[in-house]
């Protein structure tokens, strides 16, 4: 039996969408709202040869969920939304209480949006693209693939920070790490190119990009990882901080009078590699005109190297070997330059890049001499939360099946699953 499957991400003004057909994984189509609360949105769709990017004036999220459903029945990509049994979105903060990705109820939904005091910026919006999908297409399953749950296997001694151990207990204070679905599925692509088993390897990944954080995966479980109670920790990024020292904050609050919210708008909008280079947040412009001799450019480039290298080393240290060392997301799979910076500064590790695969973009980047495999591994985040739809879907159909349901009874329950009232959205 086939499968048609939506992966979701939705951001702050955005959608992005993926439509798979399950189990083979194919891509039926893909796409991405952008500027939406804005009367110029872009919409931009992948579908067989076709290719398009339109400006419309899309002003919410259940406008654009109304639009995309549309695009499939006109360019009959479906005949029926029916045929569509399973949406999974992408959840940025699950907490302590989602260790693996769920399928979501009312309960569940509650859950959601109560973490969304730890992930202001996402789980409101998250929680949104469920209700949507959920009210469009009440037959299919609602499944949630978190960005924290890969993390959760973290020993306490890397989660926990040095603070009154109250604050944990109280307010959940602790280190849960992002970009989760992306490590895991790095690592896991990366032991198979290896022909080795995920269990027997000792795997540190990059992903570097806009976002960017360091996972140290230990046999196939992360037990650290660089970003924190938050994404702003870790890495100098785009436009982040990263790791500083956190009586910088109160000083310029002090000094420039600074709210709470002044404060992370700098550290989270103004700072990283924007904040140095003072030239952009992206690195190919901050290539360039560090390539041009700007000095600024050329400081981000190594500030943002040298803290790459530290985390490295770091969690070579915590692993007490090295298997693989592996690059992915924008930068990493795609800056040859960046990649060649950061195994030049850990030769002490016995890491060598081939320059010639380096330059090429192959699989397995590294010299003969290499004491560790170095791997360029694109990601696919949205494949995993097809993966996890697919696989909460299959559990549904034997628990039914168990049960000796008819297909109309399996439809209801599917039906009244989740049902919930959507929500107005106020854009700034």
């Amino acid at each position: 039996m086939t499968d048609k499957l939506l992966a979701i991400n939705s951001g702050s003004s955005s959608l992005k969408f993926k439509l798979f057909e399950m189990p083979e994984e194919k891509v039926i189509l893909s796409g991405l709202y952008e500027r939406l609360g804005f009367q110029n949105a872009t919409f931009v769709l992948t579908y067989k040869s076709l290719k398009t990017k339109e400006t419309l004036a899309i002003t919410s999220h259940e406008e654009a969920v109304d639009h995309l459903l549309n695009v499939l029945l006109r360019l009959k990509v479906v005949e029926s939304l029916e045929e569509i049994t399973g949406v999974g979105h992408r959840v940025a903060h699950g907490g302590e209480l989602f260790k693996c990705s769920i399928r979501v109820g009312e309960k569940e939904l509650h859950a959601i949006e109560e973490l969304s005091e730890l992930a202001p910026l996402h789980n409101p919006v998250n929680a949104i693209g469920i209700k949507l999908f959920a009210k469009a297409l009440p037959n299919a399953i609602q499944a949630a693939v978190f960005d924290t749950s890969f993390h959760q296997t973290m020993p306490a001694e890397n989660y926990l920070y040095p603070i009154p151990h109250e604050f944990y207990e109280k307010y959940k204070i602790r280190k849960y790490g992002f970009h989760g679905t992306s490590h895991e599925y790095v690592a896991n692509e990366a032991a198979g190119i290896l022909g080795k088993k995920i269990t027997d390897l000792k795997i540190i990944t990059c992903h570097l990009g806009n976002g960017a954080s360091i996972c140290c995966i230990d046999r196939g479980k992360s037990i650290n990882t660089s970003m924190g109670f938050t994404p702003t920790a870790g890495l100098m990024m785009g436009t982040r901080s990263g790791d500083i020292d956190p009586t910088v904050l109160t000083y310029l609050q002090r000094k420039l009078n600074l709210t709470t919210d002044e404060t992370e708008r700098v550290i989270n909008l103004r700072s990283g590699i924007l904040g140095v280079s003072g030239v952009s947040n992206d690195f190919r412009d901050v290539e360039r005109c560090a390539n041009a001799g700007e000095e600024q450019s050329i400081l981000a480039i190594e500030m943002f190297v040298k803290r790459i290298c530290s985390f490295i080393l770091t969690y070579v240290f915590e692993l007490g070997k090295l298997d693989a060392l592996v690059f992915t997301a924008g930068i990493g799979e795609n800056s040859a330059f960046i990649r060649e910076k950061v195994c030049g500064s850990l030769k002490g590790l016995g890491l060598a890049l081939d320059p010639k695969k380096n330059e090429s973009n192959e699989p397995m980047i590294q010299s003969e001499h290499s004491t560790s495999a170095i791997m360029v591994v694109p990601t696919d985040e949205e494949l995993v939360i097809a993966r996890d739809t697919f696989s909460l879907l299959e559990k549904v159909r034997k628990k039914k099946s168990s049960h000796g349901l008819t297909i109309r009874d399996q439809q209801r329950i599917n039906s009244n699953y989740l049902t919930v009232q959507v929500s107005k959205i106020v854009y700034n």
